[in-house]
């Protein structure tokens, strides 16, 4: 699983902030490294120089061989809240999508015959 860090608006890319992003990601979602072939990180403070609630921003996007991009957003007041919440919204969000394209393909290799049996 490859994993990519971009920052803007206000955030320095420091090389100390990749490093944690990605031992983060790689700790958070390790379990579905079969599935994801890269994940996207992109940090950004939307208030930049300005005071205000929620000014930080971070929008994670999954990409999965044979399927859409899975893409969150999580606005919080600190970057690493920001990030946290977006780790936890995108593993639900792998949990249900993978967990949905399993079902499907188990449905699609369970037929049954004429006598009624279940065969693959």
């Amino acid at each position: 699983m490859q994993i990519q860090v971009n920052t803007g608006n206000g955030v320095d890319n420091k090389e100390a902030l990749e490093r944690w992003a990605d031992a983060e990601i790689k700790q958070q979602l390790g379990r579905f490294v079969d599935d994801v072939t890269r994940v996207e990180v992109h940090l950004s403070d939307e208030n930049h120089e300005k005071a205000g609630p929620a000014g930080k921003c971070c929008v994670m996007e999954a990409r999965l061989a044979h399927h859409q991009p899975l893409v969150v957003t999580q606005h919080a007041t600190g970057l690493d809240e920001a990030f946290r919440g977006a780790a936890d919204k995108l593993k639900r969000l792998l949990d249900h999508t993978l967990g949905r394209l399993n079902s499907h393909r188990d449905r699609e290799s369970i037929r049954k015959d004429s006598s009624g049996f279940i065969a693959e």
